[in-house]
């Protein structure tokens, strides 16, 4: 008895050994079952065509067709082996004149949408540039395109010390690796300390205060002091320009020649402070209290409060002779019993404002806004040519 290995035309897997007898037909019908398919025709390694039983031989390789013509499976063979090897195949890279040996595979299989990827998908597609030892020439930098190619190798993201991510970051952004571009954006924004935007205390401010010669004019613009308490405090000469100070505490402090100028004061408490020689243009001191204040400075420095908010302020009792509130707006404020001799006031917004009592000898009211303001009880009588619009 004859015995010969069957397989699918064109293949060289899943073959079926079968004993040989009867005819050729009988043969065709055994090969039918044993490989599920129409077996119409029968070929010899060389693709002979088998028309007679006769010619086959004891332990014959034989590949079965539905009619097809004969394949050889050495060239299906070569072929898949073409395909793997097209992605396990070894390149060289030149990057700025440093050179990364690595496969295809790992350039194209990771990322399958990068520039990368479609650079050497295929090979010379894209006709790329190569230097006298066959690498491929890339001019970008070495140093930051390591930890790309680490990540296309083992899908993680390590970067020397000393690297900067942000380089990593845009040669990822270049060479279109998304995933890893969205990683490294996270782990930048992670390093970055958080912006740390709480309000100064008391005792942190005093710190400062304490390591500053007297002399010495202290930065504290922009700083943040919502509701701190600053009472009693010394404060003269300090830079406050465009501070945080709402609500914030500042009773019986000496502000003399501070800068207080585009702070924020509102619903601050300045009762009995000490403001000579203050600047405050363009302040917001909207509801603060500033009752009994002492703005007059015997030297004749004077205070500057020029296009200040002091909407519904209560200045009850202060001293402001010589003051600037021009073009201020002190709408709804309360201005009892102060002194304003020789106050600029020209273009102030005085709307429903108590002056009662209030001492306005050669203030300038020309061009303010007197609407439903309260001049009761005034000392000196105000004078018409101090208020013509």
């Amino acid at each position: 008895m004859r015995r010969v290995t069957l397989f699918v035309n064109g293949t060289s897997k899943n073959g079926k050994v079968v004993a040989v007898y009867g005819t050729l037909s009988d043969l065709l019908t055994v090969a039918s079952n044993k490989l599920g398919i129409r077996a119409c025709n029968l070929y010899n390694g060389k693709g002979g065509l088998i028309d007679d039983i006769a010619l086959i031989r004891d332990d014959d390789v034989l590949y079965v067709s539905e009619g097809d013509a004969f394949i050889d499976p050495q060239s299906d063979w070569k072929m898949s082996d073409d395909i793997s090897g097209s992605h396990t195949d070894w390149l060289t890279l030149n990057i700025g004149g440093r050179l990364f040996t690595t496969t295809r595979s790992t350039l194209v299989s990771k990322e399958p949408d990068s520039m990368l990827a479609h650079m050497f998908r295929e090979k010379d597609v894209w006709g790329n540039k190569q230097d006298e030892r066959g690498a491929y020439l890339i001019d970008r930098s070495p140093e930051y395109f390591e930890p790309i190619l680490n990540y296309l190798r083992h899908g993680q993201i390590i970067v020397n010390e000393g690297i900067n991510l942000l380089g990593v970051l845009e040669e990822a952004r270049f060479f279109g690796i998304e995933q890893m571009a969205e990683q490294l954006e996270v782990a930048i924004k992670n390093s970055h300390p958080p912006e740390d935007h709480s309000p100064l205390s008391r005792k942190e401010f005093v710190r400062f205060l304490l390591a500053t010669p007297t002399k010495s004019e202290l930065r504290c613009q922009g700083l943040n002091f919502s509701g701190a308490d600053l009472s009693r405090l010394d404060l003269r000469y300090i830079n406050f320009k465009m501070a945080n100070l709402s609500r914030c505490n500042l009773t019986y402090a000496n502000l003399c020649c501070s800068n207080l100028e585009r702070a924020d004061l509102s619903g601050a408490n300045l009762d009995g402070a000490n403001l000579q020689g203050v600047k405050m243009l363009c302040s917001n001191a909207e509801g603060a209290s500033l009752k009994g204040c002492n703005f007059e400075d015997p030297s004749g420095l004077k205070a500057n409060l020029e296009g200040a908010n002091l909407k519904g302020v209560d200045m009850e009792g202060s001293q402001m002779t010589g003051i600037n509130l021009r073009v201020a707006t002190l709408k709804n404020a309360k201005l009892k019993n102060c002194n304003l001799r020789g106050a600029t006031l020209a273009g102030t917004d005085l709307e429903n404002c108590d002056l009662s009592g209030c001492d306005l000898q050669e203030a300038n009211l020309r061009g303010s806004n007197v609407k439903g303001a309260i001049f009761e009880e005034m000392l000196t009588p105000l004078h018409m040519s101090q208020s013509v619009r």
